[in-house]
């Protein structure tokens, strides 16, 4: 009989260990990104310690044995925060860069808008006194402060487009960097015992790396035996079992991104934090068209204008702003004598020419367009904001409730950590019951 209380009492001792060393294990990665919280699987032990012929074999007990490492996680929470990490990442992607585009654009006192509003307004003064030469040299000033404005805002632009590709490049280092992590995972899945603390360990480390995925790129995953993930893109298969593969970004001439799997092309992905960096390639791409655009319409009328005009010694206006194939960062003022400009009408008004500027104004001018490209611009801001907004909030409820699950709370396992710590000392008292009871039974004899 004392024999199975030593057996039984041993057996609780080394169960309620294991707890204790479990709980410790917890306390000591609460702050650790990716852990899930461990705990110890017991049962009943199957096999009786009884030797007694005297002792009834109903009456049997084995004691406590360990099953395994569990670990406390939910799959639908898990699902859920990869989906909302990954809408979460291309909204944050999106609202960095547009933020960016905002910045270049420029639409402040220095911008090519309020240098455009200087410029017809220096013009309009000199039309009250044609022949004022620092009004005139005030014209040529106002023109080239806008010819700035727009190579400014090209060249910003374009380093927003360069700074774009850049990015793409470190995120889909990550996202390979990542398939590997969970390629390796999937090796030491189908190898490492089932309920052990290493398997917890490669399941954390597989859902780290399932994280990271998906946060880069919409996926399917799939759980295969042995905790083993399969993760397809578009119907390509990005990990088979413990084979990894790779994906690659490539910058197009126009600034926009191309996607590609092994070297062959594939659709661009449409969310996460890859998919937003597309969104904004593309839409860089957009607000750089636009702004040549403006910038030719510019100069166009600026030209148009001018021509129709004569200077005061009865000379057509010649070219007042060039444009080259560049686009806006090309542009400058062709002219540099006050005394080329083109002031007078073709009746030989000495203001004429200077009150008809009014004429590539209003519906359809250059400040109305550049007004539209702004206005269009703050929209897509104000949705880009509200829309991560959102995302971050459901982001953050979702994880919220996994790391309720998931989660190490301290509260929790310190509550644990009395509790368990009675059952060891109970198992304890056991096993030196069992010994009193042999050696007062030793004493009789």
């Amino acid at each position: 009989m004392s024999a199975d209380f030593l057996q039984i009492g041993a057996s609780g001792v080394k169960a309620y260990r294991a707890a204790l060393a479990t709980i410790s294990e917890n306390i000591s990665n609460a702050n650790t990104d990716g852990y899930t919280r461990r705990t110890i699987m017991l049962r009943e032990s199957a096999a009786s310690a009884a030797t007694s012929p005297y002792i009834v074999p109903q009456a049997n007990f084995g004691g406590a044995e360990i099953a395994g490492v569990g670990r406390q996680t939910d799959a639908y929470l898990d699902a859920s925060t990869r989906m909302t990490g990954n809408l979460l990442g291309s909204a944050n992607m999106r609202l960095r860069w547009m933020g960016d585009v905002e910045t270049a654009i420029n639409d402040t006192s220095l911008g090519v808008g309020q240098r455009l509003a200087e410029m017809f307004g220096s013009i309009q003064k000199l039309a009250a006194n044609p022949s004022d030469g620092s009004l005139r040299t005030n014209v040529l000033y106002s023109l080239d402060q806008v010819t700035t404005a727009f190579q400014q805002s090209a060249e910003q632009l374009a380093e927003v487009s360069s700074g774009i590709a850049d990015q793409a490049q470190t995120e889909v280092s990550l996202l390979n960097n990542a398939i590997t992590s969970l390629a390796n995972a999937n090796e030491g899945l189908r190898r490492v015992l089932p309920n052990s603390s290493a398997e917890a360990q490669l399941l954390d480390a597989r859902d780290a790396a399932l994280d990271v995925i998906s946060s880069k790129i919409s996926v399917n995953v799939t759980f295969k035996d042995h905790g083993v993930a399969q993760v397809d893109y578009n119907g390509v298969s990005v990990v088979e079992s413990v084979t990894p593969t790779s994906f690659s970004v490539s910058r197009n001439a126009d600034g926009t991104l191309s996607f590609a799997h092994e070297g062959t092309a594939v659709a661009n992905p449409g969310s996460g934090s890859m998919g937003g960096l597309f969104q904004s390639a593309a839409t860089t791409n957009q607000r750089i068209n636009s702004l040549n655009t403006l910038a030719n319409q510019f100069a166009n009328d600026l030209n148009g204008w001018h021509a129709q005009g004569l200077t005061d010694a009865g000379v057509a206006g010649g070219k007042l702003i060039n444009l080259g194939a560049g686009g806006a960062a090309t542009l400058g003022v062709a002219l540099t004598d006050i005394a080329q400009l083109a002031v007078r009408s073709s009746d030989n008004t000495p203001n004429g020419n200077l009150l008809a500027i009014n004429s590539i104004r209003g519906n359809g001018g250059v400040e109305q367009n550049w007004t539209a490209l702004v206005a269009g611009h703050a929209n897509l801001m104000s949705t880009t904001k509200a829309e991560q907004a959102a995302a971050e909030t459901r982001d953050g409820q979702t994880r919220s409730a996994r790391s309720n699950v998931s989660g190490v709370d301290l509260d929790v396992e310190a509550a644990d950590l009395l509790r368990y710590q009675q059952a060891y000392q109970a198992a304890a008292r056991v096993i030196q019951v069992a010994r009193e009871t042999v050696q007062s039974i030793l004493q009789i004899f």
